[in-house]
């Protein structure tokens, strides 16, 4: 059973380090993160120990005691759901705002040291390690396959093309055709801004995204799309491109954001099993906040 110890209501905008600094008297801003890395706070009731994590109106952070956040740590060690697993994948469902492997910045609120720690609980000698297949942005949400071994990794991305991929997309506005397909050459420019290009030259690369409505409001759709090239931010550029961002995507000129994330939110995989050649199908449910932003 999980003793909470406090629980502090959210009324405005903050990062989480910042609020409970203001709310914790008594507590230096060195203790705060600590208490942070040990898995003690949680928000909506989900672990999260990054001190930049955004806090929004009306969340909820309740303190666990060492002794429950430890146990909280070892029942997974994972603040998102594992999908499926075996002797050579794992699959996870990984929410917004974390990112799938680390940066110059950032190296241990990724879905990759996350997973590898989670293997080293699991393991009799200590040892786990994963093998990054691919990757989603952090702002997206969704179903990431990682291999367990390298022969894994290497089969997967061998055959990375028969891997079938949908993503749900909520655009402002609805587009004209209920189904479309959108091709075109992708460059990136030194602030990594992915954009469209009227000619193929030796930087630029084939894009090609197919979607399908689903449902739509007038102000906004849901859209179901599939990739069948995965470049770079390459769902977020063609739907902008159709006039129709994705909202919450102000870096390709979205306008609304009202669920503070972006939404987009990777709902399928279908791969062959790389040792038994198994088709496998992984799937995850439409995001509550989007079902939100259509009954607006």
């Amino acid at each position: 059973m999980i003793l909470i110890m406090h629980t502090l209501q959210v009324t405005r905008q903050a990062f989480l380090l910042d609020h409970l600094l203001k709310h914790c008297a008594g507590l230096k801003k060195t203790k705060i993160k600590q208490i942070l890395k040990y898995g003690s706070v949680r928000v909506n009731g989900r672990v999260v120990t990054l001190h930049r994590h955004e806090l929004k109106p009306g969340d909820t952070i309740d303190f666990l005691s060492q002794k429950d956040a430890f146990a909280e740590r070892l029942k997974t060690g994972l603040d998102f759901s594992v999908v499926y697993e075996d002797g050579d994948l794992i699959v996870v469902d990984k929410p917004a705002g974390l990112l799938t492997m680390g940066t110059e910045h950032q190296k241990e609120e990724t879905v990759y040291f996350k997973l590898t720690e989670y293997l080293r609980t699991k393991s009799d000698n200590g040892r786990g390690r994963v093998f990054i297949v691919h990757r989603l942005d952090r702002d997206s949400s969704g179903l990431v396959v990682f291999a367990k071994n390298e022969a894994t990794k290497h089969a997967l991305q061998k055959n990375w093309a028969e891997t079938v991929k949908k993503y749900y997309a909520v655009t402002e506005g609805v587009p004209e055709e209920k189904e479309g397909r959108v091709e075109s050459h992708l460059e990136e420019d030194k602030f990594r801004r992915v954009y469209r290009v009227n000619k193929e030259s030796r930087k630029s690369r084939r894009a090609v995204t197919h979607y399908r409505l689903l449902r739509e409001n007038g102000r906004y759709a849901l859209l179901d799309v599939t990739l069948e090239t995965g470049r770079k931010n390459q769902i977020r550029v063609h739907l902008s491109d159709l006039g129709h961002p994705i909202t919450g995507d102000t870096k390709y000129g979205a306008q609304s954001n009202p669920i503070k994330r972006l939404a987009l939110h990777a709902h399928h995989l279908s791969l062959p099993h790389p040792k038994t050649g198994e088709i496998k199908t992984f799937t995850s449910k439409l995001p509550a906040p989007f079902e939100k932003i259509l009954k607006l």
